[in-house]
């Protein structure tokens, strides 16, 4: 069957990751969509290597393969907007598309005639869904934002890495630009809510989508815990604010995670690890208790982890029904069975690197399966195709618009 969003198009005119990875997501989803890039260069991201993408023959392309992490399933469409031919087109695909996705600054695409309000009077059921640093409103809207500089300002770099004075202690970014990533997340999930209120209304809407404000809500708990107390989060390494024991253990050959999310799983571990008086123990009986003494259980559980290899404890951890983990890289990561059975890794047929790996969607339907149609593309692989296919030029029309410079 046809995607769940095998009805809508998708007008992208995002760059680099945010409003990339929404757009990957509904293309997922079914969606057709339209990826604007400049002409000759493309996408920021096209240049964020090496490593590159190779092609057939082993040698490297001019795209970086960070681009290809974020525009899947995306037909490329390269228009120079500062020309007003380019802004006439697209206007023409606003017009018949479902969703526009961009994250220019706040005000530059008003400056071409190219905001919402504008297109609005062209296709009222449009919905218009804008990413940028800090949102369309407050005193730092027309700053632009970055990943790096968003989890520094939005606490998540206050609450990642080890302690100040331990070893290798200080504030650490995530080591995926997360600010970025759950922004695309949010909005995607935005984009499909006013999707089903378009259905009921057939009226579309302006989203606003910030990543400071996605970069916040991400710190979850570590938000209600600094509401409940009025004290900020501190870094505590690998340990969990509010569950022990919750971390990693080192081993006599490596590291094992240990998640004991309550006290049964407790009890369990102490059991495996032959250790069961630790569990009778009144300063570790509750995960409260647990949690207040901290440093002394982990000092008593780490003498125990450390005899026996990681491969053991995760057997006989699994064995006992106590959630464990060991610390994989990504080449182990792929080679993990469970990775390969879920089928994780996607190959796809590109049209410069033959063969292309990319990751799997995550969202598994019943129903409506996810299809990996389309590669991430190429600079402007679709530019005539969509400008037939979608717009109804001519040949002499789109030679036209690419002797003046437009395509």
């Amino acid at each position: 069957m046809a995607g769940p969003l095998s009805h809508i198009r998708v007008l992208d005119l995002s760059r680099v990751l945010a409003g990339p990875w929404a757009g990957q997501n509904l293309a997922d989803l079914g969606a057709e969509v339209i990826k604007v890039e400049r002409p000759g260069s493309g996408d920021d991201s096209r240049a964020f290597g090496p490593p590159w993408i190779k092609d057939a023959q082993g040698n490297d392309t001019r795209d970086s393969a960070y681009f290809t992490s974020a525009n899947r399933g995306k037909k490329s469409l390269t228009l120079n907007l500062s020309k007003p031919e380019g802004q006439q087109i697209v206007r023409e695909l606003a017009a018949v598309s479902d969703v526009l996705i961009e994250n220019y600054k706040f005000g530059d695409l008003a400056r071409y005639g190219l905001g919402y309000e504008d297109l609005r009077k062209l296709n009222p059921r449009l919905i218009y869904c804008s990413v940028t640093g800090f949102g369309q409103t407050g005193p730092f809207r027309e700053r632009p934002g970055y990943d790096f500089m968003i989890q520094g300002m939005g606490g998540m770099m206050s609450v990642t890495g080890e302690p100040d004075g331990a070893p290798g202690g200080g504030p650490q970014r995530a080591g995926v630009p997360v600010a970025d990533i759950v922004t695309g997340m949010y909005a995607s999930i935005a984009i499909c809510a006013a999707i089903a209120h378009r259905a009921e209304t057939g009226v579309g809407q302006h989203l606003d989508l910030a990543l400071l404000d996605s970069q916040i809500a991400l710190l979850a708990y570590q938000n209600t815990n600094y509401f409940s107390t009025g004290v900020p989060p501190r870094r505590i390494g690998n340990l969990h604010p509010n569950i022990v024991p919750y971390q990693p253990f080192r081993t006599s050959d490596g590291s094992v995670i240990v998640a004991c999310g309550n006290d049964n799983l407790y009890r369990k571990f102490c059991d495996v690890a032959g250790c069961p008086e630790l569990a009778q123990d009144p300063r570790f009986a509750t995960n409260g208790k647990r949690v207040e003494n901290r440093d002394e259980l982990t000092r008593l559980l780490q003498e125990v982890m450390q005899r026996r290899t990681t491969r053991e404890w995760v057997q006989a951890l699994e064995a006992g029904g106590v959630p464990n983990g060991p610390i994989n890289d990504l080449a182990q990561v792929y080679e993990e069975p469970q990775v390969q059975a879920r089928n994780i890794r996607v190959e796809m047929d590109h049209p410069v690197a033959g063969k292309l790996s990319t990751v799997a969607s995550p969202m598994r339907f019943s129903q409506t399966p996810v299809e990996y149609r389309l590669a991430p593309p190429t600079v402007g692989q679709h530019t005539d195709a969509v400008l037939r296919g979608v717009l109804g030029k001519d040949d002499a029309q789109i030679a036209a618009l690419r002797d003046a410079g437009v395509l």
